[in-house]
């Protein structure tokens, strides 16, 4: 298995290029699987409080026998803690449950536009990566018009937006943005779970062309669009097997046609509607 590569931020830190979705993995299996993730050579993990295994995360991490600094942790501020001095204090709960010194990236998990305290949000993580609480900073499920606003208002870019993002919704227009203002793509639900995307006749003749799996084709799309995709999975092999992804190279004519599989968002999540607390 080919290691997992790296890029670089737009505040100049590093980011591999393929991490780890923990949503669901909970308790001691749920560290076990993590423990195993990093030893299979995942250097990402992406929590959040709304995930409710911080503290997993945080173990997971102790436990690695990895270095702390060859490791990068995600965590998300939920709704409910919207505003600067609560996006403050959420950074704080967080590496408290977490029990480490720092978040490498702390994301505002959605904008909730109804509730109108976004940019306050935005300048509570630029004040928690000031005082050295957190490394980068950054969004998830963000519109360019979002976007906009925040770097309009207080000059500060994110580093990474994450994002639904898959072959059934490639999100080309705000990968094309994300590019010009040097903001890292990272793709939640990158599989499509619960779809037949993976049954797609291209993807199965992709993957015997490539002597690969379904899988291992689109993860490999993927980071040649740009983007950073975080696969979740609990067991072992399948960890192992959704890393692989490096070793082997999708022609432009095969990314493009991948990208045509294109239906549009799956599950309702339009940031300028949908909103979690």
């Amino acid at each position: 298995m080919s290691a997992i590569p790296s890029v670089t931020l737009n505040d100049g830190t590093w980011f591999p290029a393929l991490g780890l979705g923990t949503y669901n993995l909970r308790g001691e299996e749920g560290i076990e699987a993590m423990v195993d993730a990093i030893a299979s050579g995942y250097r990402l993990l992406d929590t959040a409080v709304n995930y409710e295994n911080e503290r997993e995360v945080g173990e997971a991490v102790r436990r690695s026998g990895v270095d702390r600094d060859d490791l990068l942790v995600t965590t998300k501020i939920p709704g409910r803690h919207h505003g600067r001095q609560e996006a403050l204090d959420s950074v704080k709960g967080s590496l408290g449950m977490l029990g480490l010194d720092r978040v490498d990236l702390h994301l505002i998990h959605w904008p909730n536009p109804s509730v109108g305290r976004y940019v306050d949000t935005w300048r509570g993580l630029i004040e928690a990566r000031d005082q050295g609480l957190v490394r980068s900073i950054g969004v998830s499920n963000f519109t360019e018009a979002m976007l906009t606003e925040l770097i309009e208002e207080t000059g500060v870019a994110p580093t990474v937006n994450q994002v639904e993002l898959h072959p059934y919704f490639p999100q080309g227009p705000l990968r094309a943005f994300h590019a010009q203002h040097a903001i890292r793509t990272e793709s939640w639900s990158p599989l499509a779970r619960r779809t037949e995307l993976l049954n797609e006749q291209l993807l199965q003749e992709l993957a015997a062309v490539h002597d690969v799996t379904p899988t291992q084709i689109v993860l490999r799309w993927h980071t040649q669009l740009g983007s950073t995709p975080i696969p979740k999975s609990a067991d072992a092999d399948r960890q192992r097997e959704n890393a692989d992804v490096f070793g082997f190279e999708l022609t432009e004519d095969q990314v493009a046609a991948i990208s045509a599989l294109e239906r549009g968002r799956l599950w309702g999540g339009d940031p300028n509607t949908h909103e979690e607390m």
